[in-house]
């Protein structure tokens, strides 16, 4: 019986999108001040890109339809007891802890973008409660976004796949 070493796994919008998504996050790192314009557009540009991933969830190829990889609370629970009993499963899409912090990823995103829109309305403006919580979020974005770069690796290394350059070239190997 052969086994794949290789499949092509995530399609160029799931690519674009992941590495856009890096791009505004560490740009708006960089400009955030207090109703800059930039900060502001790549905030909308970050929210407008999740929504797109969130459609493509239903649509798109396999391995990018949120189907794929729900996780439900019996597949995390079984890949938990997986890795701690030292036998890990291989998943050729996201594997039940990668599909947590996904959600948990585009959930933050879509909070801030919404709570930074808000804070465009006059109904809102100068709610020092909307910025609190803006700014709490994105302190708590930054590091969920380092938990998902380290797990990646360690992940990568625990199921012997190149996770990182599967993000790139689509193709997740297996060594």
């Amino acid at each position: 019986m052969s086994t794949v070493a290789s499949r092509r796994v995530w399609d160029p919008l799931v690519r674009v999108f992941h590495w856009s998504l890096v791009a505004c996050v560490l740009l708006n790192l960089l400009v955030v001040d207090d109703g800059e314009d930039l900060h502001q557009w790549l905030g909308y540009a970050a929210a407008a890109l999740v929504g797109v991933r969130v459609v493509w969830g239903f649509i798109g190829p396999r391995h990018a339809r949120f189907a794929d990889f729900f996780p439900t609370p019996r597949r995390v629970v079984h890949h938990v007891r997986a890795l701690l009993g030292g036998a890990s499963e291989h998943h050729w899409g996201h594997n039940p802890l990668g599909a947590l912090m996904v959600f948990a990823l585009l959930a933050m995103v879509l909070m801030l973008g919404l709570t930074g829109w808000m804070q465009t309305l006059d109904l809102f403006w100068g709610e020092e409660w909307l910025q609190d919580l803006h700014e709490g979020l994105g302190e708590w974005l930054l590091p969920m976004v380092g938990l998902h770069a380290a797990a990646t690796i360690v992940m990568g290394r625990i199921e012997r796949t190149r996770l990182v350059k599967a993000m790139v070239t689509g193709v997740k190997e297996r060594y």
